[in-house]
């Protein structure tokens, strides 16, 4: 039987406590409807909010490793661009040595053909040069090969250098002929270049289709990394908004209750009325 006192209501604080614990449950629901997050800080799970921490460090040191993937790729680019000039310039050289070659030409015509070699070979040393990327280049000689980043804990992808200046393609610096003779052999020695350049711009060929892929790798590494940080952390928020629904019509009536509990000390004065 309950006890019918003015010092201790019972009630009352029976739906005070179902009322403060509504209202907990309710600023909980607002605070992952404000913030999209039913995870937002190490209070709320602390396993699981260290999980998404790391996962979402990883996922964001990605963004270097695929800028560095991206500067790979630019400076291949930049080295077969360079290739496909030198190796247009080596065709036209071969044209001017063959030409050379014809014993029936005149001096005159000797010569020009003679500069016009000159002319080309030196071209391919400017084209070689001035292939750099941010200031390096894998078709100079200057390295021997470029590492870039390939995941998050840095392990590198690497990429040798292909060198295709003069002496890289096996001709001399200052390649030229003098006779018809020579004119003739230097056809072979072009030839030869060419055949070792496009080999190595087979080769860069090869290394920019494995950055490209890689890079498409990372980048769907991070996107899943992103995701799963999500499925740890986020909010569902549909869910969420009808719980807010009831909880309001759960406090509404908490608040009713406590009211309705409040009024009862108010009963016992009936017993003191005089008839």
């Amino acid at each position: 039987m309950a006890l019918n006192s003015i010092n201790t209501n019972t009630g009352a604080m029976i739906a005070l406590q179902n009322l403060n614990a509504t209202s907990a449950e309710l600023m909980t629901v607002q605070q992952r409807i404000n913030t999209g997050k039913k995870v937002g800080n190490a209070k709320d799970n602390g396993a699981i909010w260290a999980m998404a921490k790391n996962q979402s460090t990883t996922a964001n040191s990605l963004n270097a490793v695929k800028d560095s993937l991206q500067r790979g790729q630019s400076t291949i680019d930049v080295a077969l661009a360079a290739g496909d000039t030198v190796t247009e310039l080596l065709g036209k050289m071969k044209e001017k040595a063959l030409a050379a070659s014809d014993t029936s030409l005149n001096t005159a015509s000797f010569n020009a053909l003679v500069s016009d070699f000159t002319s080309l070979r030196d071209q391919i040393t400017k084209a070689v040069t001035n292939a750099k990327f941010n200031g390096v280049s894998i078709a100079d000689g200057s390295t021997t090969k470029l590492t870039f980043l390939a995941n998050s804990d840095g392990t590198g992808f690497t990429v040798t250098a292909k060198t295709l200046s003069l002496v890289g393609l096996g001709l001399a610096a200052g390649s030229t002929f003098a006779t018809a003779a020579a004119a003739k052999t230097m056809i072979t020695t072009v030839t030869n270049a060419i055949g070792t350049a496009t080999n190595k711009l087979a080769s860069l060929g090869t290394s920019s289709t494995g950055l490209d892929t890689h890079l498409t790798f990372v980048g769907k590494l991070q996107d899943s990394l992103e995701a799963g940080v999500g499925n740890l952390v986020d909010a569902d928020l549909a869910k969420e908004s009808a719980r807010l629904q009831s909880l309001q019509t759960k406090q509404q009536l908490g608040i009713q209750a406590l009211s309705i509990a409040n009024q009862s000390s108010s009963s016992i004065l009936s017993l003191f009325r005089s008839a």
